[in-house]
């Protein structure tokens, strides 16, 4: 069975859902855990760039504040159900990519991710990360039907 499993987290109130579930699932397993988020290249705009020349220091740790919030949620849940995990954060413009890129750095086995909740052809016209990811990556991957709101 599986392992050691990539969860990707967003902050988003869905991934709050999805994170209860990826530690009760990894926990039946005995499996450990990798949370996974990543922060968007802001240094890729006009504002950001400046940022970044006039004080990188400052920029930095503005790209990591928030994503350490996530991450630190993620690992008080995972470490409360006794489990073994750490974090990764990555900088970058490509969700997917970086998702699958980081569970092969890591040698997971199972990218554990939620549905994004659209349907049809509106889910395939407006795309999602989940999707990419099931297009890409070599791993299984596991769609959970994670709901807004816990």
């Amino acid at each position: 069975m599986y392992r050691h499993i990539l969860v990707p987290l967003d902050g988003s109130e869905l991934a709050g859902s999805l994170l209860a579930q990826a530690v009760e699932f990894a926990r039946a397993l005995g499996a450990r855990i990798t949370f996974f988020t990543m922060a968007e290249d802001y240094g890729a705009t006009q504002e950001g760039a400046l940022m970044r020349t006039l004080s990188p220091e400052t920029f930095e740790n503005e790209m990591k504040r928030e994503a350490s919030h996530i991450l630190s949620k993620a690992l008080e849940a995972g470490q409360a159900a006794a489990l073994v995990c750490d974090a990764v954060v990555r900088v970058g413009s490509e969700a997917y990519v970086q998702i699958i890129q980081v569970a092969q750095e890591k040698g997971c086995d199972l990218i554990y991710m939620a549905s994004h909740g659209r349907r049809g052809l509106k889910a395939l016209m407006l795309g999602s990360q989940t999707q990419k990811v099931l297009t890409h990556s070599p791993l299984p991957v596991f769609v959970a039907k994670a709901a807004a709101g816990g």
